[in-house]
């Protein structure tokens, strides 16, 4: 139903260049459509292109009423298919966007474009710069923070944490010598069983202008001068995060889990369903494979797609897989080991590895991971704790191992082993017995027992979360993203 009469309300979404933070933000866009809005989703000219490569040509021709654009992120041209360095990207961005979404902006606003008037922006929380764009527009500026809530607590603590001389580190040797160990109970809105090496991992510098740092400290300031922030999460696994967040920004909507709500809204059948935002070809025979497994006998691995690690990382992952004896589906992207190692065209796994796992094991490139986590036959997720995969196992029911390599992918995993109980940690230095141990444990230990307990409960949590996050999408439509509508 079209939220107003008249001319439609047009919604331009602007993610943060990276596939976790791309595929919350297309579900969002998506359920916008639905809720009769005229859609512009803006991606990277260097994105664009590989989502073309991915999915082809038609996967970028759009459908009436929600249409793609493009601007250039600043970084030299490339048509490398990988996740961008970070630290550049977020520098580039900081530093050149601005003009080239104002300008975007203002073409969509011309009398040629065909479509109706820009009335509202949806931008990443790290893409902050759409909030000048909007005053400058005149037009509201909801900012959607794609992590968790306690990962945006996390962040803003780092400003206390500079006050009290915590960070920056004296030296790196602090990062070995348990100095990282230390409790930090006392971080407002974060659980009590913070340590610091649980805060997201850009603290982790001796640098006080590190760019990562500076990056994510600016950006999450700055979400106070947004219109409203969105997040994927609901109030009942978060509430603590959550009200120290309102106590800074009051204008806080919970619309998670963002799959769910987005497979409620959008109706069986719609083309909509069929548009992608994956930047890299999924394996089609996943889905197939798992039908032939038993209920709960397969362990699924997957690093997300900025986890990076060395040759040996990879080497002990894969032996504590085959020591383990459990069935497997590893998604190993092309890229997944350090370029300076990598050989060729990507990762190299064991020689012997694939031998000894054939009758249990599959390797794939990349897969549909919510497809994967709703199925019957896993048991457990071996995960690097990012966001979207920590809310698609909650949603599934799917306990997890945890190895998490950056950002607040440290705080989501302690959340999930201390707070909801629901996973267990790996530790940064991984041994194959340890990998082994964790995967024996979780499939059929007590401690895995407990977790599949609490993993069906919160599963019950989000089904429930659904009636709370449609009313919460209402309001945000209401309002926030329409109150700029005719004006």
């Amino acid at each position: 139903m079209d939220p107003a009469a008249g001319e439609k309300p047009h919604a331009v979404c602007l993610p943060f260049p990276a596939q976790g933070h791309i595929t919350p933000m297309m579900k969002l866009a998506k359920v916008l459509r639905c809720r009769g809005f005229h859609v512009t989703f803006v991606s990277t000219e260097y994105n664009h292109r590989r989502l073309i490569r991915s999915r082809g040509p038609s996967a970028a021709a759009g459908l009436p009423g929600f249409v793609f654009a493009t601007i250039p992120d600043g970084l030299p041209s490339s048509d490398a298919d990988v996740t961008q360095d970070p630290p550049s990207l977020c520098y580039s961005i900081m530093t050149t966007c601005l003009p080239h979404f104002k300008n975007l902006l203002a073409g969509l606003n011309g009398s040629t474009s065909g479509a109706p008037p820009v009335t509202c922006i949806v931008a990443d929380g790290l893409m902050s710069f759409a909030v000048d764009a909007a005053r400058e527009l005149g037009v509201p500026c909801a900012l959607f923070w794609t992590a968790s809530a306690c990962g945006y607590m996390g962040y803003r603590n780092f400003r206390p944490l500079i006050d009290r001389g915590i960070i920056p580190l004296k030296d790196e040797e602090q990062l070995t010598n348990g100095f990282m160990d230390m409790a930090v109970d006392w971080a407002p809105g974060l659980s009590k069983h913070m340590r610091l090496k649980d805060f997201p991992s850009f603290l982790r510098t001796t640098d006080r202008d590190d760019t990562l740092l500076t990056f994510q400290l600016h950006q999450v300031e700055r979400a106070e001068a947004a219109d409203a922030v969105i997040i994927n999460t609901m109030d009942q696994l978060e509430q603590p995060a959550l009200d120290a967040m309102r106590a800074i920004i009051p204008a806080i909507y919970t619309i998670g889990p963002l799959n769910s709500l987005a497979d409620q809204t959008i109706p069986r059948g719609d083309p909509l369903r069929t548009v992608s935002s994956s930047l890299w070809k999924e394996d089609d025979v996943c889905l197939p494979w798992l039908d032939g497994k038993r209920a709960r006998s397969v362990v699924y691995v997957n690093f997300g797609s900025v986890t990076v690690m060395s040759s040996h990382e990879l080497a002990e992952f894969a032996w504590g897989l085959a020591n383990s004896g459990q069935e497997f589906l590893w998604i190993v992207r092309p890229d997944v080991v350090r370029s300076s190692e990598a050989a060729g065209a990507g990762a190299a796994l064991p020689p012997g590895f694939l031998q000894a796992t054939r009758d249990r094991g599959l390797v794939a490139s990349w897969c549909d991971q919510e497809a994967v986590l709703r199925h019957d036959a896993v048991c457990a997720f071996l995960t690097h704790s990012g966001w979207n995969s920590t809310v698609e196992a909650l949603c599934g029911g799917v306990p997890m191992l945890c190895w998490p390599f950056f950002a607040e992918q440290q705080t989501n995993c302690r959340y999930k082993c201390a707070e909801w109980g629901v996973a267990m940690e790996i530790g940064d230095n991984v041994r194959r017995e340890v990998v082994e141990g964790r995967i024996k444990e979780a499939v059929g230990g007590d401690k895995g027992r407990e977790m599949r307990k609490r993993a069906a409960e919160w599963r019950e949590v989000a089904v429930r979360s659904m009636a709370r996050s449609l009313t919460n999408l209402d309001s945000l439509i209401h309002g926030v993203l329409l109150s700029g509508k005719n004006s």
